[in-house]
């Protein structure tokens, strides 16, 4: 397997996503959406998650497509992101068909930035505007790091950002992922500069240290100022049912544990979508399905690294820059 042409999570054809944020504010929004409608399903494994329309993700449930996923700094101020995304999406002729309305349908997740040095003094919410920006903005290729949803993420070392990576398997199918980094624990090892996921890099993506040579008994945490939770997307474009892409989220997970120490916490709200366009159909569905899960996991450890790899210095932060080591 062999990442990607631009090892971002567009390699999945018909994929697009566009970024916003506010230097001011310290956070931003991070949008996924494609040319058509597609079939998604959400895994949360924190305990502290923030959602909007995940519900709806169920297998159970009756609308089975969606028009775009959202990714938010801002807690709970940051689901509002999704009113600009779908106001954006409307102005289009997007949504679900409900006689003659249209109403796209537009999950999103949030993560919580209000302490990463940002100014909060706003008296009218600002993530509508950021997610119909994002939205705007949205195309085959982005910029990793301080960027949308990344803008304000940290993490207990150095600080989070927007990361992405993406894998060619061998069924002939692509799977990419797209995370925003601001986990309770560390995506390096101690207080040193080695990622826990080395073992997954591919081409120096995210610096080429390899593993470290010592690991720490306990690992580090920001618990004396909370700020937390990371949200990711994982995405193919094989031909799969809500059921199944709720199963590649669920397996997605496991990069998340093995890129961040510690992983799905209580004060977490760790959270995987997982999107499918439908685009080649599966030519085994028993074998197809454990590879792209396996995929999906290495992808997202690589993303996140990756994330925290392209973080870039700005004014008021919180938290060292891997890249600067300051």
């Amino acid at each position: 397997m062999t990442a990607g042409a631009r090892n971002l999570i567009t390699d999945v054809a018909g994929l697009r996503v566009g970024n916003a944020q506010d230097n001011r504010l310290k956070s931003g929004v991070t949008v996924l959406t494609a040319d058509t409608p597609f079939t998604a399903g959400v895994a949360i494994m924190g305990g502290a998650p923030g959602t909007r329309e995940s519900d709806l993700l169920a297998p159970d449930k009756t609308v089975e497509q969606i028009d775009a996923l959202v990714l938010a700094g801002g807690s709970a101020f940051g689901l509002a992101a999704a009113d600009g995304v779908m106001a954006g999406l409307r102005a289009t002729g997007r949504g679900f068909a409900v006689g003659p309305h249209r109403v796209p349908i537009v999950p999103a997740a949030i993560l919580f930035d209000l302490m990463a040095g940002g100014d909060h003094d706003w008296q009218e919410n600002p993530y509508p505007a950021l997610g119909r920006t994002a939205l705007n903005a949205a195309a085959p290729t982005f910029t990793l790091g301080s960027m949308g949803a990344g803008t304000g993420c940290t993490t207990a070392t150095y600080k989070g950002g927007l990361g992405s990576a993406s894998q060619a398997l061998e069924t002939g199918h692509t799977v990419g992922a797209l995370v925003a980094v601001n986990a309770l624990g560390s995506a390096t090892v101690g207080d040193g500069r080695h990622f826990w996921a080395a073992p997954f890099e591919q081409d120096r993506e995210f610096g080429g240290l390899g593993p470290a040579s010592d690991y720490p008994p306990a690992p580090l945490t920001k618990l004396d100022a909370p700020r937390n939770t990371t949200i990711a997307i994982v995405a193919t474009d094989a031909t799969l049912t809500q059921a199944q892409c709720t199963r590649l989220a669920t397996a997605a997970h496991d990069g998340m544990a093995r890129a961040l120490v510690p992983a799905h916490t209580p004060m977490d709200g760790d959270l995987v979508f997982a999107a499918a366009t439908g685009a080649r159909p599966l030519s085994d569905p028993v074998g197809d399905t454990l590879a792209l899960g396996h995929a999906a996991a290495t992808c997202l450890a690589r993303a996140i690294a990756r994330g925290v790899h392209a973080a870039t210095p700005g004014r008021g932060d919180t938290h060292p820059c891997w890249v600067s080591g300051a």
